[in-house]
């Protein structure tokens, strides 16, 4: 085999992750797959060659000439789809968060491991440029030992209103957006063991029907379906006295924000500006960094999907860290619900 041929599932976030597949000199997008007929057909007509278009996912997966699928649903679909992938021998590609429930994330991971295909998140954040940048610094220990971090993602008006998905029981804020942070400062701090984590959520603007997306109001009766949070936050404490905290607004009365500070022994990092601090000769230094134009997070996650494939490369974003995370976000939410904090207990 000398290409990939991918199948979309969902035309939202599949969008994205579908041209930059496709893009790919050794990928193809051979179907598309959307409950909505009318979704697809506009982007079939983007796409090179001729794309099936499907309603059904398990008819889908039954394909034989698919040899991969891309997972870009709202978080309720994410296990079953990927799992009638992985039954019929397709690689799997999946959008953050892993699942709607730790639950249905533990039983695709073990599904997805046991079965010896490639399986993978699309993480925009951790495959961005700078984010990767950063990434590589840690690597080599430029930071030192990194103790603390903080990452947050806030919205002013923002919660999405074109899928119950979102804001139905298993979605939410901190399923949506923090996930992005959170996976981002996780795997820069070196992937360090969560021990406890302490949390609050809820929902303070959503069931009102106000903070959506640009200021617009819904209907009446999709916003009265609101059962999940519009904001979270929280502490997590990790192995080696290491802590995290994490925020995320789906609406808010503050600025936007999109950011990961990093504290190291050695030296400290911010992601957005991308910009390093530390000392030389006792005296400070902060260092603005310009990357040259590269390859975009989406081009980035289809080449690592395709070489992982079609190479042997070992994934660096395997649907285990996907669990880790979501093993995270799930504790905080319970912590939140519970007023307490909430223990991990190590694997197993």
């Amino acid at each position: 085999m000398d290409q990939v041929r991918v199948a979309i599932v969902g035309m939202g976030i599949g969008k994205s992750n579908g041209r930059a597949l496709a893009a790919d000199p050794r990928g193809r997008v051979v179907a598309l797959c959307d409950i909505i007929e009318d979704r697809m057909a506009g982007f079939a007509e983007e796409l090179p060659g001729t794309v099936k278009q499907y309603t059904d996912y398990k008819q889908m997966c039954r394909d034989e000439e698919i040899d991969a699928v891309f997972v870009g649903t709202p978080n309720q679909w994410h296990v079953p789809i990927a799992l009638e992938a992985i039954r019929n021998d397709k690689h799997v590609l999946i959008t953050k968060p892993l699942a709607d429930t730790l639950e249905g994330a533990s039983e695709l991971v073990e599904a997805a491991e046991s079965s010896g295909l490639v399986n993978m998140m699309s993480l925009s954040t951790r495959f961005d440029s700078d984010c990767q940048y950063l990434g590589r610094m840690q690597q080599r220990g430029d930071f030192g030992q990194l103790y603390y971090g903080r990452a947050r993602s806030i919205r002013r008006s923002q919660i999405p209103d074109w899928s119950l998905g979102f804001i139905e029981k298993g979605g939410g804020a901190f399923r949506d957006m923090a996930v992005h942070v959170l996976d981002a400062a996780w795997w820069l701090m070196g992937r360090p063991r969560p021990l406890t984590v302490t949390g609050v959520s809820g929902a303070h603007f959503g069931p009102r029907g106000m903070g959506y997306w640009d200021f617009r109001v819904p209907p009446t009766e999709f916003y009265e379906k609101f059962d999940s949070d519009d904001y979270g936050g929280g502490f997590i404490r990790f192995e080696g006295d290491v802590g995290l905290q994490v925020e995320s607004f789906w609406a808010s009365h503050q600025q936007k924000e999109f950011q990961i500070e990093l504290f190291g022994t050695e030296a400290g990092a911010q992601l957005d500006p991308l910009t390093i601090y530390r000392n030389e000769d006792n005296a400070p230094q902060d260092i603005s960094v310009a990357l040259p134009r590269g390859k975009t997070a989406w081009e980035a996650i289809a080449a690592h999907f395709i070489e992982c494939i079609l190479d042997g490369v070992e994934c660096e974003a395997p649907l285990r860290d996907g669990l880790l995370v979501q093993e995270m976000m799930e504790a905080l939410l319970e912590s939140a619900e519970i007023g307490r904090e909430v223990a991990i207990e190590p694997p197993a």
